[in-house]
């Protein structure tokens, strides 16, 4: 194997992985910031100018608090729940296309980690994993309230997995492929998917607030009933890896709705620009970011505008609500691809 490709796809997986941290870190002080605003509130505001130290301070906090093990906890569990919560996270931006390549010392560098033609059922496969280290978090905690957020976060995931799986299935639908650079390729002039799929657009979107545990969805988790739900007796880092875990979610989930609904890496008048391909590729990244902030905005914006859910109205909601207007969606896209076929 080519010793070049190897430290590319290395660099790649470090930029990445180093990105997500601090997006991250800094959507704490961001969502501080939006929540401070709504409320009419200044904010975090002493550590560096306008507060912009804050997530550093709040690492720091966290890295060297007291590790506290409950006595009557299962030890290895109770490690291995946020570790797994944390590394599903981080696995799932391998096969997001960030860009299309960019030109370099007689080289053409993907940005993306794998191509894989199966890449949505990767993301799939990897995100059923990630509830995993929330249920096992809250059952080896041996609290009450974690082992009920954890029960609540299992039921809740496979409820709208569901729905997500089959929202997707119409954009395979008219795509052909499950690759995720397939995808994005197919919304190369401005044929962006949420034109065709605006109904699964929205349902995607939904799912992704329950898959992310985000307000109005984040009843494993919720305060005023469950103390912390699922995370109650963590601290130090253990809980700073759950909370990373679920802004790491949130900036993927925010990607992945991106480059599947709106063009991913592509934009506007991108081929008449005139400008080098390694240009078009770097604003290719910058607008797909733009993108991600956009859905990272949003996320924030739900969370302090909208009231939690009951347990009752969110399972309603994903077994009677979603998951038939998912299939709903499916026979409208199966129907109108095969007239088109048939005018043709």
């Amino acid at each position: 194997m080519d010793i070049f490709f190897l430290i590319e796809k290395f660099a790649l997986i470090a930029i990445i992985f180093g990105v997500s941290l601090l997006i991250a870190m800094y959507s704490t002080y961001a969502e501080r910031k939006f929540a401070a605003f709504f409320q009419d509130r200044i904010g975090p505001d002493r550590a560096g100018p306008f507060g912009i130290l804050q997530p550093l301070a709040d690492g720091g906090k966290l890295f060297f608090k007291e590790e506290i093990i409950p006595q009557t906890a299962n030890m290895g569990l109770f490690i291995m729940g946020p570790s797994l919560a944390m590394l599903t996270a981080c696995m799932t931006s391998a096969v997001i296309p960030w860009g299309t390549y960019i030109e370099m010392f007689d080289r053409q560098i993907n940005l993306q980690v794998t191509d894989i033609n199966i890449g949505i059922l990767y993301i799939f496969g990897v995100v059923s994993m990630g509830v995993y280290g929330i249920m096992i978090g809250g059952w080896a905690s041996n609290n009450k309230f974690a082992l009920l957020g954890a029960i609540r976060a299992a039921s809740q995931n496979i409820s709208y997995e569901i729905a997500m799986g089959l929202s997707i299935i119409a954009v395979v639908m008219i795509t052909g492929s499950l690759s995720l650079r397939d995808i994005a390729e197919y919304q190369h002039a401005g044929n962006w998917m949420v034109i065709y799929q605006p109904l699964g657009f929205l349902i995607f979107l939904i799912c992704a607030f329950a898959e992310t545990n985000r307000a109005p969805f984040d009843l494993p988790e919720c305060e005023t009933e469950l103390v912390g739900g699922y995370h109650t007796e963590y601290s130090s880092m253990k809980l700073g890896f759950f909370l990373f875990a679920e802004y790491i979610n949130m900036f993927i989930s925010s990607a992945l709705m991106a480059t599947l609904y709106f063009g991913g890496y592509n934009f506007p008048f991108m081929d008449s620009l005139g400008l080098s391909h390694n240009a078009v590729a770097l604003l290719g990244i910058g607008f797909l970011f733009i993108k991600i902030f956009f859905f990272i905005f949003l996320f924030m914006w739900v969370r302090w505008t909208i009231p939690r859910f009951r347990y009752d109205q969110l399972m309603r909601l994903g077994w009677q609500g979603l998951i038939p207007l998912s299939i709903i969606n499916i026979v409208i896209t199966g129907a109108v691809i095969t007239i088109n076929e048939y005018l043709k």
